[in-house]
């Protein structure tokens, strides 16, 4: 499918919206009707969580066909949603959104090519039941940071790329999109943390919601990527790749999967350490990490901390 994001999601829309279809035929399986949805405003909120998601995809994974979306894309996707502790009723929302996608996706298919491609969104599920009230997390706490990254890193150097890619998350906490493509111009060289007084790599990313800013790297890190880039012109990985990476290596492992963003977490708590050995109070810590990592609230950090 082409075509800009609303006109995708206005063609997936005429695929799945039936004025008057009774609840009767939306949930008999032999009916034409079968899945559909009958209501406007239903079908209204769930166009707009599809446009927020295709318009994602398109700036995050550079996809621009809509029919090439898979399972690993509503992972990245609810993951991305999660880190800024939606509320359960809209996490619901979007999985409802999801779970209608993934129908109108093979009804669009199936009238275009006879046959409904196999889609599977059911990961959408998992993942909304093992965040069912995020918002309160002391009724609902999981930690995603990995009991040793280093472990886990290190069990990637078969790929040079992802193994520097995870190094950047972990030691920076860049998110998967600041450390997916980087050009030679982001290279700013080095300067001392001034938290640790250690010499560090800086790398200038563009992150979600068009964040701005430096994340530090080690020096060895650093060099890694600069020769990277040296030979390349520019350090690109494809996301699906990275991410098959990681699973494979948590299940060589044997360990629980937290995919890349679990690296983060452990910056997160790292970072806190770093700040309170540096003689920070605990609320200066929690605002300096949030700065790193480009939310705007300090009380975001909270979320990455048991």
């Amino acid at each position: 499918m082409r075509g800009s994001v609303y006109y995708q999601s206005a063609e997936l829309t005429k695929a799945i919206f039936c004025e008057g279809a009774t609840k009767l035929e939306r949930i008999d399986p032999t009916h034409p009707h079968f899945q559909m949805v009958s209501s406007y405003q239903t079908m209204e909120s769930y166009r707009n969580i599809w446009n927020n998601f295709f318009n994602y995809l398109k700036e995050h994974w550079h996809m621009k066909d809509m029919e090439e979306i898979s399972s690993e894309h509503i992972v990245a996707y609810m993951d991305y949603k999660l880190e800024y502790y939606p509320s359960k009723q809209y996490l619901e929302k979007i999985s409802a959104a999801l779970g209608k996608l993934e129908i109108a996706l093979i009804y669009y298919t199936k009238a275009k090519y006879g046959q409904g491609k196999n889609y599977n969104f059911s990961i959408r599920q998992s993942r909304l039941n093992s965040a069912r009230n995020f918002d309160l997390v002391a009724d609902n706490y999981h930690n995603r940071a990995y009991a040793d990254p280093l472990l886990l890193i290190n069990a990637l150097q078969e790929n040079p790329w992802h193994y520097i890619a995870a190094r950047i998350e972990y030691e920076g906490g860049a998110r998967v999109e600041g450390c997916a493509l980087i050009k030679k111009e982001q290279l700013l060289g080095y300067k001392e943390d001034p938290i640790t007084k250690e010499q560090k790599g800086v790398i200038l990313t563009k992150e979600k919601g068009g964040k701005v800013g430096e994340i530090l790297i080690t020096e060895n890190t650093y060099q890694r990527l600069e020769s990277c880039i040296a030979l390349y012109d520019v350090f690109k990985l494809k996301r699906s790749e990275y991410y098959q990476s990681i699973k494979k290596a948590c299940q060589t492992l044997n360990i629980q999967s937290e995919g890349t963003h679990g690296l983060r977490w452990n910056f997160a708590k790292r970072r806190m350490f770093e700040y309170a050995q540096a003689g920070y109070s605990y609320e200066q810590s929690l605002q300096g990490v949030s700065r790193e990592m480009k939310h705007n609230r300090a009380y975001i950090t909270k979320h990455y901390l048991s």
